[in-house]
C-alpha cells in the first residue's frame, strides 16, 4: 500500500509507484472523484494525444476522398436514430 502525508499547505507527493502505474508525470492533472460510499478516488484527468502515436499502423496507400466519402455514407446509413 502506498501512503502519502499531507503538508501544512495541503500538498501531497504521490508515491513513485503510483505515478508510474497511472502514467503521471510533472504537469499531469488528476481529479478526486467521490464515490457513492464517500471514498475518494484519484484519477488521471486526461492524457496527451501524443500517447496515441504509433497505436495504429499507417496504411501502405493513402485513402482517397472517394473512399472517405463512401465510409461516411456507409456509416450514416448503418446508424438508426429512433425518436
Amino acid at each position: 500500500m502506498a501512503i502519502a502525508t499531507v503538508t501544512s499547505k495541503g500538498q501531497i507527493t504521490i508515491p513513485a509507484t503510483v505515478r508510474e502505474e497511472l502514467g503521471l508525470h510533472a504537469g499531469s492533472r488528476v481529479s478526486f472523484v467521490r464515490t457513492d460510499d464517500g471514498v475518494y478516488e484519484l484519477r488521471p484527468q486526461s492524457r496527451s494525444v501524443a500517447v496515441l502515436k504509433g497505436v495504429i499502423a499507417p496504411r501502405d496507400e493513402p485513402v482517397s476522398l472517394e473512399e472517405m466519402a463512401a465510409a461516411v455514407r456507409d456509416g450514416a446509413a448503418a446508424t438508426v436514430i429512433e425518436p
